[in-house]
């Protein structure tokens, strides 16, 4: 794909979202580029592709200095012998004179095809279709099976996996050595390491992780930079461990049950901010005897069983030998060298630099980051000349605040040495990166940074800069840059933009870049876009979370109710429902006066969340209000969504009410139809369909679920899919069609799997649990039971909201083959939820039957 990145954000993303839905993986040529066009990345992606895609609108593009195009035209340009699929907005009415120009020869192109397009949905209809046409004429996919692959993005979250590190760790024998012993005793669960920022305690951890791991341990690394309450800790935890806060109960209960049974090293990283969370972590060791901690803090924690390991600065070589390279074997020496090295792989250790280099790791205290930073220098400063400017700078620059300990001193000074050398533009766009509470794509450092950084500045080019001074890293993440600091960088950073007073405006800015990207969302959550938008959405939950934070501490109710209600269906997936409501709790427990729709709004995410946890005499009425609230707000949609949780809490109570349940669940459907949200009206079908199974109406369930069933294929909605599937798995099963049950519990598996979407696959596995127990599978029956049960401790599920009838189905093989159902459960037990998932869907995996169950 080629475009310009600004100009056609909304576009490009139709365009993906088109590319994957087709199962075929987009390459965006300039993203990651740097200020000059790199022709070898063009030419090694086109090498691999088969189709080039351009979009066009109003801008040619940057043309680098010395270069006759743009990188837009050279891309076209380099793209030769590859079938061309051109798209033109036809909205454009400034188009620049070169683009003119590259259009005229694109029409003249035989093996280009080009259409003109108004709007990004229009874009990505032509793309799909034509994309289709295009791979029917030119491969016969008739006899491709499908693969059956899944990739869970939530049951096994890329943060509960340590860092992989992409360079040696120098000079840390013996603390690796002492971290492990420690480890390997019976007594010690808590272990910290103890330094100040940049003394690479957390690389030291990366490493005792990796090395776990390596010798089959469980593992986990919970980041908590971003993390500035305490009380959050445990929903961090919980998050890196794939425990859903689904509001249901209190996260801390869900991460015991989850860790009771496991063995597991957990990494807690940047724990100095979170200090008073520390006395939390005992009655969680205490619960969970396979756990031990493994935490990096500048302080102490100064709790009971704490083991505290000192991470102090890398060795400096011995002083008084002048002239001899055999000091490049001290690990401060080492380090500058391989850092140096990565920014210009030429860099020599000679007899004459060798003096300077060693003067510069003492003169930064042996500080591993502090050494980092300036070795990045070595591009364009020889050591003799960076000691020089090092020299002067460091005995000039204050370094942040006077009491902190001296090498974390040091090091601030190095940040400002380093920035120093930075123009005013890249200063700025530096610190405005610090608003940023975790990683940050290009389209957001764009949006941030608009007002400040002038017509004529390339952010892109200011972060490529920032990257080549080590100041920014940057990854790639399905093909998307993102880019993130160090927690000592970004501390400076705040700094700055607060001492000169643009800290606030700032945060705003970030704030109403995530409310907008919210809103532009919405509507891909519901539909075809699923999958993509939430992949996009987890790389920036810790920047969602500070946003919600930000909107309450500012009191701005009504963007805070808005934001959520966008997100709507990824907090539900990604098992953060509760922690919205406890955001909508100190909403309304704020004082903040609020207009309907943001009452009705909070009201409904307080209620539905707790539908399965408070007393109904207290949900009840908040549900009604929030119906109320927003009819007067003519908000159909969200009327009609507030109703259907009021149906739920009818059949909730005891005894259910199924009148009252009916009647809201009929004006939920009739609302949602006339809002035109099919979403919704796919979810009240299924509830729906829900409740007339539950009173043995089995061919109006049926009925139910096949139109939510319709109306979720129609919009491409995964998760709808998933559940209607689900649903229609069981009516199947008892009107006696097991082999339809089974491909709808299949289907439903497969598709919650590459959603991520731990409750669906819980219940697919529960489905085909009973499929197995109705056809006597006993030992496929017991392992899949132990799967689903596994994963639902796990994951803090729980059965609080289980609507499933595996059980049932069970009672059979319990009376006359439970030893034979336990060893398989036991069995059952070393399968991870990939394994189990795998296992699920192979049919071959059945064995033998050992009984006839009952099937009805």
């Amino acid at each position: 794909m080629s475009s310009t990145l600004r100009e056609l954000a909304a576009e490009r993303k139709s365009a993906r979202v088109a590319i994957e839905r087709l199962r075929l993986a987009p390459v965006m040529f300039e993203l990651g580029a740097r200020p000059h066009p790199p022709r070898e990345l063009y030419r090694a992606y086109l090498r691999q592709s088969d189709v080039f895609v351009g979009l066009y609108g109003e801008r040619y593009g940057w043309v680098a200095p010395g270069e006759p195009v743009s990188g837009l035209e050279d891309e076209y340009n380099l793209a030769p012998d590859l079938p061309k699929l051109i798209y033109i907005k036809e909205s454009a009415e400034n188009r620049e004179e070169r683009l003119v120009e590259l259009l005229d020869r694109v029409r003249d192109d035989d093996g280009a095809s080009f259409k003109y397009f108004s709007t990004p949905q229009e874009l990505r209809r032509l793309l799909e279709a034509d994309l289709a046409t295009l791979l029917a004429e030119r491969f016969d996919q008739s006899r491709q099976e499908p693969t059956g692959e899944t990739a869970p993005t939530l049951l096994e979250p890329e943060a509960a996996i340590a860092p992989v590190p992409l360079t040696e760790l120098i000079g840390r024998d013996a603390e690796l050595d002492t971290v492990e012993a420690l480890l390997r005793r019976d007594a010690v669960r808590l272990v910290t390491l103890i330094g100040p920022g940049g003394i690479g305690k957390s690389r030291l951890a990366i490493d005792v992780a990796s090395r776990a791991r390596a010798r089959g341990g469980e593992t986990a690394f919970v980041d908590l930079t971003a993390v500035s309450d305490p009380a959050l800790v445990p929903n961090a935890m919980a998050e890196a461990l794939g425990v859903l806060d689904t509001g249901d109960r209190p996260i801390t209960e869900k991460l015991t049950t989850a860790l009771r049974q496991r063995r597991m090293l957990v990494v807690l990283d940047n724990f100095e901010q979170v200090l008073a969370a520390a006395p939390g972590l005992i009655p969680l060791l205490s619960a969970a005897p396979g756990l031990k901690l493994l935490v990096t803090s500048r302080a102490l924690l100064r709790v009971s069983g704490e083991h505290a390991v000192d991470v102090g600065p890398l060795a400096l070589p011995h002083a008084g030998h002048t002239r001899d390279t055999s000091a490049a074997e001290a690990a401060a020496v080492a380090l500058f060298i391989e850092r140096a090295r990565a920014v210009k792989p030429d860099f020599e250790v000679t007899p004459e630099n060798v003096d300077a280099i060693a003067a510069i790791c003492a003169a930064l205290e042996g500080v591993p980051l502090a050494i980092e930073l300036a070795a990045a220098r070595s591009r364009m400063l020889t050591p003799a000349s960076m000691l020089a400017r090092l020299d002067r700078r460091l005995s000039l620059l204050s370094g942040g605040p006077r009491d902190l300990p001296e090498r974390q001193q040091t090091l601030r000074r190095t940040i400002e040495w380093s920035t120093q050398l930075l123009n005013d533009r890249d200063k700025r766009l530096l610190a405005e990166l610090g608003v940023f509470a975790g990683s940050f794509s290009l389209e957001a450092v764009e949006f941030v940074t608009e007002d400040s950084s002038g017509p004529d500045f390339d952010p892109l080019v200011g972060l490529g800069t920032l990257v080549d001074n080590s100041l920014v890293r940057e990854q790639d993440r399905g093909g998307r840059p993102y880019y993130s600091m160090l927690t000592t960088v970004r501390e400076y950073t705040l700094e700055q933009l607060e001492a000169d007073g643009s800290l606030e405006a700032t945060r705003t800015a970030h704030a109403r870049y995530f409310v907008m990207l919210a809103r532009s969302l919405e509507t891909d959550l519901k539909d075809g876009g699923q999958r993509e938008a939430i992949a996009l959405l987890n790389g920036d939950r810790d920047d969602l979370r500070a946003v919600a934070r930000f909107l309450l501490d500012t009191r701005d109710a009504t963007n805070l109710a808005q934001f959520s209600w966008s997100l709507l269906i990824y907090w539900w997936l990604g098992g953060l429902l509760g922690e919205v409501r406890a955001w909508m709790d100190e909403l309304l427990g704020s004082g903040v006066e609020l207009d309907d729709r943001t009452r009705a709004r909070a009201l409904y995410f307080i209620h539905s969340i707790a539908l399965w946890q408070e007393p109904n005499d207290r949900v009840m009425p908040g549900l009604t209000e929030s119906v109320e609230l927003f009819a007067r707000a003519e908000d159909r949609s969200g009327e009609g969504l507030a109703e259907l949780s009021l149906a739920l809490a009818a059949v909730a109570n005891r005894p259910p009410d199924a009148k009252r349940a009916e009647e809201s669940l009929d004006r939920s459907i009739a609302l949602l139809r006339d809002a035109h949200d099919s979403w919704g009206e796919a979810m009240a079908l299924v509830t729906s369909g829900r409740v007339a199974l539950v009173q043995k109406s089995v061919h109006l369930a049926m009925e139910r679920f096949e139109k939510s069933l319709s109306l979720a294929r129609a919009q491409g909605e995964d998760m709808g899919i998933a559940t209607a599937l689900q649903h229609t798995g069981w009516a199947q099963l008892v009107l006696g069609h097991p082999d339809d049950a089974r491909a709808s519990f299949e289907e439903s598996l497969a598709i919650s799997a590459r959603l991520g979407h731990a409750e669906g696959v819980a219940y697919g596995l529960e489905g085909l649990t009973a499929i197995a127990a109705a056809e006597g599978l006993v030992d496929r029956a017991g392992r899949l039971l132990r799967a689903s049960e596994s994963l639902r401790r796990q994951t803090g599920l729980g059965d609080a909201r289980s609507f499933s009838f595996h059980k049932h189905y069970l009672t059979p093989i319990l009376a006359a083959h439970a030893v034979e159902l336990e060893r398989a459960r036991r069995e059952g037990r070393d399968m991870s939820i990939d394994e189990a998932v795998r296992f699920a869907l192979d049919r071959t995996a059945a064995t033998a039957p050992v009984v006839h169950a009952a099937s009805s």
